[in-house]
């Protein structure tokens, strides 16, 4: 596929966002809030416009991938990358690109000369970028709790050496219901199901 990867421009953030609702409806629960946490993130000021890629493909946007900073709270906070949402709409996966996708933004972060990376996602498929389980460097989540998708990825050799705590990330990441049901309400009308992915 002939696929161009690029910055995001304001004037694709509504057609992405559609895109981040097809890609992940019903996906982890009825419906899904990935566009609504994507429209917060680009609005904080953890946002970090030079890592929002789009995947364009014969000018129709089928993915994208944004980066947040976050921290890892000790004695003394460390700034961090959040990875996430990433979305390829359903009927473009499986033809790696979204691990394109995810290399590309990667290499640019290295060049940024961020730290690590933070991902909450499946085990499987992170693991072939690096990813870690983040017990590996005795960083937990903000609950103080770890397990197999909780993962973390170091940019260079030894960037967390000596640094461990709790992973903080933005609270755009965190939705109020009523919020996310009125700015669905924006997009084409969408039935919710529950679906073998979810349980």
């Amino acid at each position: 596929m002939d696929i161009i990867i690029r910055n995001e421009n304001k004037e694709d953030y509504e057609e992405t966002e559609n895109m981040t609702r097809e890609a992940f409806w019903d996906l982890y629960k009825p419906g899904c809030d990935e566009h609504f946490v994507l429209h917060k993130l680009r609005k904080s000021k953890s946002f970090v416009s030079e890592l929002d890629f789009v995947v364009s493909y014969k000018d129709k946007i089928i993915g994208n991938i944004i980066y947040s900073k976050a921290r890892i709270d000790s004695d003394e906070p460390k700034e961090v990358l959040c990875m996430g949402p990433v979305s390829i709409l359903p009927q473009y996966q499986k033809n790696g690109i979204g691990s394109k996708l995810i290399r590309y933004s990667i290499n640019v972060a290295k060049k940024m000369n961020f730290k690590a990376v933070v991902i909450f996602g499946n085990p499987d498929y992170y693991h072939r970028f690096g990813f870690k389980n983040a017990a590996n460097f005795n960083i937990t989540t903000s609950e103080g709790v770890n397990f197999e998708a909780f993962m973390t990825l170091e940019l260079y050799e030894d960037s967390l050496k000596n640094i461990s705590g709790r992973f903080v990330a933005d609270a755009a990441f965190e939705s109020d219901q009523n919020e996310l049901e009125l700015f669905d309400k924006k997009f084409p009308f969408k039935e919710k199901h529950i679906t073998s992915t979810q349980l």
